[in-house]
């Protein structure tokens, strides 16, 4: 059962920027990671869905409901955290808080007060002082604070995070994945994605490039391996077992971008004698145009 439906919406802002003809759907239970580099299109689509602004052709729908003509009802039974948070500066951050929560119509405020504590928040100084950090983890607050929200949608959640909030807030995705939540979570981080999502829905310049397996992704994804050998011959003799390998005459290393043959390139080297090593996993845009780019070698 999908609960999320985005049916060929097109929303054309002129000089190739927008979003064309995406379609994709979000099955209850699942999340769904909505993957592409910085202004692929990833919060046109999501404002889109939460009825901020019209599509010029296609629909959106979210429970069978129309998300522009029917966005004050859906906005009720939702957690969003928006890419950008517009926040009243005359408020504290807890004063902001309980004014989300009355907007809900909540009854109680421990879960906030949960949440609170796991990201290490002092909600009591002033928005408008408060840093891009603080303000994030007040949004992922806000969008998680009500228990009866059984779907959530979350626009590039943990910018500004530390790495160790970033880690919780991880986990508090798993813990709503458990519980049934259906989430749409965009963001141009993969291993955010691969932690936490069952599928990617994958944008760039506007256009939908595939909705994927998480498990296709990570054996799709390369990594960039530097090796150092002992001497030259060895650098060349190795060089010579993977023709996709670069090595110049007279150098002791090899760089290599190694895919599904991980396992092989490594048992390989194994065979001589290495005095470095170094490995760097594909950024997002040298994913994109190796994964889905003509003669991949994937």
């Amino acid at each position: 059962m999908s609960v999320i439906e985005i049916s060929h919406i097109t929303k054309d802002y002129g000089q190739g920027r927008g979003v064309f003809d995406v379609s994709f759907s979000v099955h209850k239970g699942e999340v769904l990671g909505f993957l592409g580099p910085n202004g692929a299109g990833k919060t046109t689509t999501i404002r889109q869905l939460m009825g901020f602004i019209k599509p010029d052709h296609g629909t959106l729908t979210i429970l069978g409901r129309d998300c522009f003509k029917e966005a004050d009802v859906i906005q009720r039974s939702l957690g969003y955290l928006p890419g950008e948070i517009a926040f009243i500066d005359s408020m504290n951050g807890m004063e902001f808080i309980r004014f989300v929560a009355k907007m809900k119509n909540m009854k109680g405020m421990g879960r906030a007060q949960e949440l609170m504590e796991r990201f290490e928040l002092d909600a009591m100084g002033k928005l408008k002082k408060m840093s891009k950090g603080m303000k994030q983890k007040i949004g992922i607050v806000c969008a998680f604070m009500d228990p009866s929200a059984e779907i959530l949608i979350l626009d590039e959640p943990t910018s500004g995070l530390d790495p160790l909030m970033q880690s919780r807030f991880v986990e508090l995705v798993l813990e709503e994945k458990k519980a049934g939540k259906t989430i749409l979570m965009s963001s141009h981080m993969f291993e955010e994605i691969e932690r936490t999502c069952d599928r990617a829905a994958i944008i760039r310049e506007g256009k939908l490039v595939a909705v994927e397996e998480i498990e296709k992704l990570k054996e799709g994804r390369q990594k960039n391996i530097e090796i150092t050998f002992q001497d030259t011959g060895m650098a060349k003799a190795f060089a010579a077992e993977f023709p996709k390998a670069v090595y110049q005459d007279g150098s002791r290393t090899v760089t290599a971008r190694v895919g599904r043959n991980l396992d092989s390139f490594i048992k390989k080297a194994g065979e001589y004698t290495i005095t470095d090593l170094d490995v760097r996993t594909q950024s997002l845009e040298e994913f994109f145009m190796h994964f889905y780019g003509e003669g991949a070698d994937k």
